[in-house]
């Protein structure tokens, strides 16, 4: 049976996020608001929750799942960074943006790429989220909730109750709309960071010379 949690957009209930990321260590798949659209999560370490949530989403292996961090300080676990890769990141973290960057040995094979070697970075800029971390034993698995026959992605909990209310294992719901876009993807596998999808994050700042080849799915 789907758990449906709503919680306080700006003070989300200790609580409720507590259970609900004591739920996915145990290896539930949740559908929970991010700062971007709605995002399909699940634990690092779970291989059933990964492949069930790959199944859900309608994507192999050959597409680039993200990892949900509190902050930046679990970075060197997961991926390799050099220290003009570390600037730019904290520079843009937490926000709308997922970095694609060369995956650590601490990522098991199954969700990184499978030809790259690389894994997505997250460092989400949302209350309800950040508060779910705060509880979670190690990074979440995450991706765009956007089904395969479906033009936009789910922007609110209520939605993605009645599509998928039998499909999942948790919904966390705080009462807002979603943004439309996904984040925006930069691919950092190479010397330089290429930008493979334009979404939420703006591409000012440290990223307004970034070069734009989009193709990007995750």
């Amino acid at each position: 049976m789907t758990q449906y949690f709503r919680v306080h957009p700006d003070n989300p209930q200790a609580r409720l996020c507590k259970q609900a990321a004591d739920l996915i260590n145990q290896g539930a798949i949740a559908a929970i608001p991010t700062d971007s659209c709605y995002s399909l999560v699940c634990h690092l370490d779970d291989k059933n929750a990964v492949e069930k949530l790959r199944r859900l989403k309608g994507i192999s292996e050959k597409q680039h799942l993200a990892l949900l961090c509190r902050d930046l300080s679990d970075l060197g676990s997961y991926a390799k960074v050099n220290n003009v890769q570390y600037r730019l990141l904290k520079a843009v973290f937490p926000g709308p943006y997922t970095f694609i960057l060369e995956a650590t040995k601490e990522v098991p094979k199954r969700v990184s790429h499978p030809s790259k070697k690389s894994i997505g970075l997250r460092v989400p800029d949302h209350k309800v989220v950040q508060a779910i971390l705060e509880h979670t034993q190690g990074a979440l698995i995450a991706t765009t909730l956007q089904l395969p026959d479906m033009d936009e992605p789910f922007r609110d909990g209520e939605s993605v109750r009645q599509a998928l209310e039998h499909e999942l294992d948790l919904i966390v719901c705080d009462g807002n709309m979603c943004s439309l876009l996904p984040t925006t993807v930069i691919d950092w596998t190479a010397e330089e960071p290429i930008v493979v999808r334009v979404g939420a994050g703006p591409l000012t700042g440290p990223l307004e010379p970034v070069s734009i080849e989009e193709d990007g799915d995750i």
